[in-house]
């Protein structure tokens, strides 16, 4: 079979606008995963799942109320990360909307999946980032008589994020990928593209080839920009 770039000229108009989905889907997930995630982070590192004597003889009132938020953060964890991204995104497009009585399009449960699936390991590389600095800087802030999240935002806060990019950045590469999951939803994404093109001409070896290299070039640039930030705010 010969190879005809023609096919891969002609392809370009519908695979740059799935591409273009692709990004938009990827960088509002990424957004909501890190707020969800960072969140959802500071809770398993500093929360306590269980309170002590001394902890609920101080605080009586957070000794009730913190540990269940606890709980909760980490059964997130545990569901979302012991789950299947394609039976998360097949639960919200298609029972979500039986459970509540709303529509939810394609697109959106697009979105709202990628936010929960990457913010519940988002929130694993925020705990470990966060445990990793040391007590010292944090009882230091306590000293100073800093709320607790002056401490976490302006002394832990900034050397966990500088210790966290490699992994935040594996973590985007991975989610930009995982939109080719959306396909199953009949999202119009790259791979969806890419799909529906191959259909009408069969021409199966241009047309992947011309999707797997436009993945390879979105991989390449978040990989080439978190090298440059990961570059810039080092640890000396």
């Amino acid at each position: 079979m010969d190879f005809d770039f023609q096919v891969i000229i002609d392809a370009l108009p519908d695979l740059w606008k799935g591409a273009q989905l692709t990004i938009k889907i990827t960088l509002l997930g990424l957004i909501g995963g890190v707020l969800l995630g960072g969140l959802v982070g500071v809770i398993l590192a500093y929360v306590p799942a269980w309170a002590d004597k001394e902890f609920r003889q101080k605080h009586p009132i957070e000794s009730l109320w913190l540990p269940i938020l606890s709980w909760i953060a980490q059964a997130y964890v545990l569901l979302i990360r012991g789950t299947p991204m394609v039976v998360q995104v097949m639960f919200i497009y298609f029972a979500f909307p039986l459970i509540f009585q709303i529509r939810v399009d394609g697109t959106t449960a697009a979105i709202a999946t990628l936010i929960i699936n990457s913010g519940a390991y988002i929130a694993e590389i925020v705990r470990g980032s966060l445990l990793s600095v040391s007590k010292g800087l944090y009882e230091a802030g306590q000293a100073m008589g800093l709320p607790f999240y002056k401490i976490v935002t302006k002394i832990i806060g900034p050397i966990a994020f500088r210790r966290m990019i490699p992994a935040l950045g594996n973590q985007c590469i991975i989610s930009l990928k995982d939109t080719s999951i959306f396909i199953v939803i009949g999202v119009a994404e790259l791979t969806r593209q890419g799909q529906e093109i191959m259909a009408t001409n069969y021409r199966a070896i241009e047309i992947w080839g011309a999707v797997a290299f436009f993945y390879l070039v979105m991989t390449g640039i978040f990989a080439i920009a978190l090298k440059i930030i990961e570059k810039r705010m080092r640890i000396l």
